[in-house]
Protein backbone atom coordinates (compact mmCIF):
# COMPACT_ATOMS: atom_id res chain seq x y z
CA UNK A 1 0.00 0.00 0.00
CA UNK A 2 1.39 3.40 -1.02
CA UNK A 3 1.39 6.34 1.29
CA UNK A 4 2.47 9.93 0.83
CA UNK A 5 1.88 12.30 -2.06
CA UNK A 6 2.11 9.52 -4.67
CA UNK A 7 -1.05 7.90 -3.29
CA UNK A 8 -3.19 11.00 -3.79
CA UNK A 9 -5.13 10.88 -7.07
CA UNK A 10 -4.46 13.93 -9.17
CA UNK A 11 -6.57 15.32 -11.99
CA UNK A 12 -5.58 18.39 -13.98
CA UNK A 13 -8.42 20.49 -15.29
CA UNK A 14 -7.92 23.00 -18.04
CA UNK A 15 -10.25 25.94 -17.70
CA UNK A 16 -12.83 26.55 -20.39
CA UNK A 17 -11.24 29.97 -21.05
CA UNK A 18 -7.81 28.39 -21.67
CA UNK A 19 -9.37 25.81 -23.98
CA UNK A 20 -11.22 28.45 -26.00
CA UNK A 21 -8.30 30.87 -26.24
CA UNK A 22 -5.29 28.56 -26.52
CA UNK A 23 -2.13 30.64 -27.05
CA UNK A 24 -4.12 33.67 -28.19
CA UNK A 25 -4.71 34.84 -24.61
CA UNK A 26 -1.03 35.00 -23.55
CA UNK A 27 -0.16 36.78 -26.80
CA UNK A 28 -2.88 39.37 -26.19
CA UNK A 29 -1.36 39.98 -22.74
CA UNK A 30 2.05 40.40 -24.39
CA UNK A 31 0.53 42.90 -26.84
CA UNK A 32 -1.00 44.77 -23.90
CA UNK A 33 2.41 45.10 -22.22
CA UNK A 34 4.05 46.17 -25.49
CA UNK A 35 1.40 48.88 -25.98
CA UNK A 36 2.05 50.16 -22.48
CA UNK A 37 5.82 50.25 -23.16
CA UNK A 38 5.24 52.11 -26.41
CA UNK A 39 3.01 54.67 -24.69
CA UNK A 40 5.36 55.25 -21.75
CA UNK A 41 8.84 54.91 -23.29
CA UNK A 42 8.30 55.06 -27.05
CA UNK A 43 9.94 51.63 -27.41
CA UNK A 44 8.30 49.53 -30.14
CA UNK A 45 7.60 45.83 -29.74
CA UNK A 46 7.74 42.84 -32.05
CA UNK A 47 6.15 39.43 -31.52
CA UNK A 48 7.21 36.61 -33.85
CA UNK A 49 4.04 34.56 -34.23
CA UNK A 50 5.84 31.83 -36.18
CA UNK A 51 7.95 31.10 -33.09
CA UNK A 52 4.88 30.37 -30.97
CA UNK A 53 3.44 26.85 -30.89
CA UNK A 54 -0.11 27.51 -32.06
CA UNK A 55 -2.70 24.81 -31.66
CA UNK A 56 -5.54 24.33 -34.13
CA UNK A 57 -7.37 27.61 -34.60
CA UNK A 58 -5.10 29.68 -32.30
CA UNK A 59 -3.79 31.97 -35.03
CA UNK A 60 -7.23 32.60 -36.50
CA UNK A 61 -8.66 33.21 -33.01
CA UNK A 62 -5.90 35.70 -32.20
CA UNK A 63 -6.28 37.63 -35.47
CA UNK A 64 -10.07 37.67 -35.08
CA UNK A 65 -9.76 39.12 -31.56
CA UNK A 66 -7.34 41.79 -32.76
CA UNK A 67 -9.66 42.69 -35.62
CA UNK A 68 -8.79 44.71 -38.66
CA UNK A 69 -8.47 48.48 -38.78
CA UNK A 70 -8.61 50.96 -41.63
CA UNK A 71 -4.97 50.99 -42.79
CA UNK A 72 -3.28 48.36 -44.92
CA UNK A 73 -0.35 48.15 -47.33
CA UNK A 74 1.20 45.60 -49.65
CA UNK A 75 4.90 45.50 -50.46
CA UNK A 76 6.11 43.66 -53.55
CA UNK A 77 9.78 42.79 -52.99
CA UNK A 78 11.14 39.23 -53.12
CA UNK A 79 7.57 38.07 -52.55
CA UNK A 80 4.57 39.83 -51.11
CA UNK A 81 4.33 41.37 -47.66
CA UNK A 82 0.89 42.28 -46.37
CA UNK A 83 0.66 44.81 -43.57
CA UNK A 84 -2.47 45.91 -41.78
CA UNK A 85 -3.28 47.76 -38.62
CA UNK A 86 -5.49 45.86 -36.24
CA UNK A 87 -8.67 47.32 -34.79
CA UNK A 88 -6.40 48.20 -31.87
CA UNK A 89 -4.33 51.25 -32.88
CA UNK A 90 -0.54 50.77 -33.05
CA UNK A 91 -0.86 46.97 -33.40
CA UNK A 92 0.19 45.86 -36.89
CA UNK A 93 0.16 42.45 -38.55
CA UNK A 94 3.16 41.91 -40.84
CA UNK A 95 2.66 38.82 -43.02
CA UNK A 96 5.64 37.91 -45.28
CA UNK A 97 5.53 35.51 -48.24
CA UNK A 98 8.34 34.38 -50.53
CA UNK A 99 8.22 34.48 -54.34
CA UNK A 100 6.54 31.04 -54.35
CA UNK A 101 3.70 32.33 -52.16
CA UNK A 102 4.76 30.44 -49.02
CA UNK A 103 4.51 32.25 -45.71
CA UNK A 104 7.98 32.87 -44.33
CA UNK A 105 7.21 35.18 -41.39
CA UNK A 106 4.26 36.44 -39.38
CA UNK A 107 4.78 39.22 -36.84
CA UNK A 108 2.82 41.56 -34.68
CA UNK A 109 4.58 44.92 -34.56
CA UNK A 110 3.55 47.33 -31.86
CA UNK A 111 4.52 50.81 -33.02
CA UNK A 112 3.07 54.03 -34.39
CA UNK A 113 3.97 52.87 -37.92
CA UNK A 114 5.57 49.60 -39.03
CA UNK A 115 9.30 49.92 -39.61
CA UNK A 116 8.91 48.39 -43.09
CA UNK A 117 6.82 51.38 -44.16
CA UNK A 118 9.31 54.00 -43.06
CA UNK A 119 11.64 55.36 -45.72
CA UNK A 120 15.06 53.79 -45.32
CA UNK A 121 18.04 56.12 -44.76
CA UNK A 122 19.70 55.02 -48.03
CA UNK A 123 16.53 55.82 -50.00
CA UNK A 124 16.14 59.18 -48.30
CA UNK A 125 19.72 60.10 -49.18
CA UNK A 126 18.99 59.28 -52.84
CA UNK A 127 15.64 61.09 -52.96
CA UNK A 128 16.98 64.59 -53.73
CA UNK A 129 19.26 63.28 -56.48
CA UNK A 130 16.34 61.45 -58.11
CA UNK A 131 14.13 64.53 -57.99
CA UNK A 132 16.96 66.68 -59.35
CA UNK A 133 17.30 64.27 -62.29
CA UNK A 134 13.56 64.56 -62.97
CA UNK A 135 13.67 68.35 -62.71
CA UNK A 136 16.94 68.68 -64.68
CA UNK A 137 15.16 69.30 -67.98
CA UNK A 138 12.84 71.96 -66.54
CA UNK A 139 13.67 75.55 -67.53
CA UNK A 140 14.36 77.87 -64.67
CA UNK A 141 14.74 75.20 -61.99
CA UNK A 142 16.88 76.60 -59.24
CA UNK A 143 17.35 79.93 -61.06
CA UNK A 144 14.73 81.82 -59.06
CA UNK A 145 12.78 82.62 -62.23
Amino acid sequence: MMSGPQSIPLAVEVSKVAQEWGNALPILHEVRHALERLATTGAPGLIDLRAIPFGPGDEARLLARLGRGEVEAVIHALGETQIWECAIPAVWVIDHYNAEGERIALHLEIDRIPSLLMTQAEDLAEATARLDAILGGEAGVGSGA
